[in-house]
């Protein structure tokens, strides 16, 4: 499977650019830069339907900027990703054994029993 996503046009082959969402309700078409991740209600445009798009009659067509570059990680991005690697590799807090909070401090989360990465063992709410 590609992971460049296609226009959605029959027998079009090229790579998508641009994503068209209607909606109903205002009676809009809206086309707009391609979406992160394909919907099923959405319709993915090469750059040469996205020019040629043209709406039912009593339609607005609203186009949104698309921009014609490859989207790049951002420095944002790339700073993001690297803090959550650090949190994830951060040791665990908690004493090893008794289970009861480091140095004395109350407990932060009373209801949880336990922790493997992101997931959480709670407590039932009657013990």
């Amino acid at each position: 499977m590609s992971p460049v996503r296609r226009c959605s046009r029959t027998a079009c082959g090229r790579p998508a650019v641009a994503t068209l969402t209607y909606v109903y309700a205002d009676s809009t078409a809206v086309l707009g830069p391609l979406a992160t991740y394909a919907e099923p209600h959405c319709y993915d445009l090469c750059a040469e339907h996205s020019e040629r798009l043209t709406a039912p009659r009593g339609w607005e067509v609203v186009r949104l900027a698309i921009d014609p570059g490859p989207a790049r990680p951002s420095g944002d991005d790339l700073e993001a990703l690297a803090n959550a690697v650090r949190e994830a590799a951060r040791p665990q807090e908690r004493a090893a054994g008794d289970g009861s909070p480091p140095h004395g401090d109350r407990d932060p989360h009373p209801m949880e029993v336990a922790r493997r990465g992101h997931l959480r063992v709670l407590r039932s709410p009657d013990s």
